[in-house]
């Protein structure tokens, strides 16, 4: 008999399941299916998937304006609410019914909302870059992805923090003011020039990077401060990054472009405006809670601040009687950085086209919540990422006894440096395909590390530096359990662990070992392993049991020891055989042990 022996007789279309898995985008439309919940407390949840005519549609819900590109790209993909100015009561009322929400600044996504949706909201979708309105710990335990437009507002948010730079150096909103009201107050609004002064941009991401370059063009010294920013983007537009105090302490202009977080909140307090240059002057087109309001008043008071141009405020609208808004030193506008004309289309594109790909089932590169990948890893990893999830699935099945599964160690063997190989959503994947078999929960692409943590499963990653060319990013991937009995034991290694490793082949995921021995088979709808005699007739045996029941084998393989000695056949099965299918299976003599493993 050959060492291994593998034929097709049909391969099933695998469409967009692949990545209709993936997701915390969504696994699947809810217009698809029938989801049954138990709503205590830790009560498991059952989802029944059930067909539905071709022309379900999901529901996005668009709480706030969105310009009309957008809503046309929603609207051919999904039935479309356009409510706004919703109260929290009313929009905890309405989410129970809609599968997806368009929120800009003005709305709260709260941990309320995702309790109300009942596990049917699975996209939120911030028109814009800032996600303090969403509770981003409530969507990952929820299971629902969060993602933004970071890009089509960066440099509208960009001019027009440049505008309020240079509008309050020439005091342009005051004198306008002046002589609007019958003034000529020439000596009174003489300005400060911009070339040569320092400027210190806090936070250099995309929106700051932007300001740094157009600051570099008005002859401006730029530093910026960003504990995450790369040294070598910094370099490559002539700015230096520099400590926090050294930014604040050394600058005459300071432009914010920092999030909102527990960290940030309220950054530019009492203590730090101590620490600035007399004179020094600020503008924030970020988040208005980066600055504490009332410390900066008295720090334009006491002269410390001479100017602030802000665009953004702790309260929106802010209060008609606020000193700081009143104050003659204060330059304001009503959150414009994102209000223009192509920059209000180009975010609505932008978020319309995350949120119609997410509810597809398609990896998004705006992910807040989930593993950040670039787009072009996305593309690159693709292939591999349901082959992470299925070797998870064959594993955590694999494992007996009631002692529970804690860990797991996952292989990745490549040409590549470890650099250059981001693996965070194979280990998401992996992680998925490990807890949903054995448990009530559903795992998704955004919730896998958290449920993970919450039930001690903790997972290493190792990576085997091979010899050869780098351009594909992976050759294979194992997974290991340990500390675990097995319900087939020739899945235990020579280490003592459960190893299942496997690649892809021509775009399709192959099992290629099962403890120590050798298998190739495709991880196509469901597994049977079988540990024989190595004798003759064995496939055809198999093979026809199958047959008399019209289950259709898609892959057989047979790995052995030695001619003659014990072997592992892996058959790929299309549907599930009956019991009897199966007893008949275990009952033939030379096989001393099988298992039936469901994909």
């Amino acid at each position: 008999m050959a060492t291994s022996a593998s034929f097709t007789l049909r391969r099933p279309a695998l469409g967009n399941s692949v990545l209709s898995s993936l997701s915390s985008k969504i696994p699947v439309p809810s217009a698809f299916s029938v989801d049954l919940r138990r709503r205590s407390v830790g009560a498991p949840r059952f989802v029944v998937l059930v067909s539905a005519s071709m022309d379900a549609k999901p529901t996005v819900l668009v709480a706030e304006k969105l310009g009309e590109a957008g809503l046309d790209l929603l609207k051919d993909f999904a039935n479309v609410d356009c409510s706004y100015n919703l109260s929290p009561e009313e929009l905890c009322t309405k989410i129970s019914l809609c599968d997806a929400i368009i929120v800009r600044s003005g709305t709260k996504v709260s941990r309320e909302v995702f309790e109300s949706s009942g596990g049917r909201l699975k996209v939120v979708g911030r028109a814009g870059v800032g996600i303090d309105n969403v509770d981003l710990a409530a969507a990952t335990e929820h299971g629902c992805l969060v993602v933004n437009a970071p890009t089509a507002n960066t440099v509208a948010a960009a001019e027009h923090g440049i505008a309020l730079l240079t509008a309050m150096a020439r005091n342009v909103a005051q004198a306008d003011a002046s002589v609007k009201a019958g003034k000529w107050q020439r000596n009174k609004y003489v300005g400060v020039s911009l070339v040569g002064k320092t400027l210190a941009v806090m936070g250099f991401g995309k929106v700051g990077t932007e300001v740094a370059r157009r600051a570099k063009g008005l002859g401006m010294h730029v530093i910026a401060h960003d504990p995450y920013a790369p040294a070598d983007r910094a370099r490559a537009i002539g700015v230096e990054l520099v400590s926090f105090d050294e930014a604040i302490g050394t600058a005459d202009f300071i432009s914010l472009h920092m999030p909102l977080t527990p960290a940030t909140s309220k950054i530019l307090n009492d203590e730090n405006f101590a620490k600035m240059k007399k004179g020094v002057r600020i503008v924030n087109v970020a988040r208005g809670g980066v600055i504490d309001e009332e410390a900066l008043v008295r720090a334009l008071d006491a002269g410390i601040v001479a100017q602030a141009a802000l665009d953004v405020f702790t309260e929106e609208p802010p209060p008609k009687d606020s000193k700081l808004i009143q104050h003659e030193n204060v330059t304001v506008t009503p959150h414009l950085g994102a209000s223009t004309m192509e920059a209000q289309e180009g975010v609505a594109v932008e978020i319309a086209e995350a949120v119609v790909g997410a509810l597809k089932g398609e990896l998004a590169a705006t992910a807040v919540n989930a593993p950040m990948v670039p787009a072009e890893v996305l593309t690159e990893l693709k292939p591999f990422v349901e082959l992470a999830e299925k070797l998870g699935r064959l594993a955590v099945q694999l494992v007996a006894g009631g002692s529970g599964v804690k860990t797991v160690k996952v292989t990745y063997a490549s040409s590549r440096a470890p650099d250059d190989l981001d693996t965070r959503l194979l280990r998401a994947m992996i992680t998925k395909g490990l807890i949903e078999p054995i448990s009530s929960v559903f795992v998704n692409l955004v919730n896998a590390d958290f449920t993970a943590k919450q039930r001690g499963l903790r997972i290493s990653e190792e990576r085997v530096i091979l010899d050869g060319s780098p351009e594909k990013p992976l050759e294979y991937i194992q997974v290991q359990i340990a500390n675990v009995e097995s319900k087939f034991a020739s899945a235990i290694s020579d280490s003592g662990e459960i190893t299942v490793e496997g690649l892809v082949k021509d775009g399709i995921p192959h099992l290629t070992k099962v403890g120590s021995f050798e298998v190739d088979v495709s991880l196509e709808g469901s597994i049977i392993l079988c540990r024989q005699v190595d004798q003759p007739g064995m496939i055809g045996t198999v093979g026809s049991i199958l047959g008399e029941e019209n289950v259709n084998v898609s892959f057989m393989s047979v790995g052995r020891i030695a001619p003659r000695k014990q072997a592992v056949m892996a058959i790929g099965v299309d549907e599930q055989p009956s019991k009897e299918s199966l007893k008949r299976i275990g009952d033939v003599p030379a096989i001393e042990e099988f298992v039936f493993l469901k994909l």
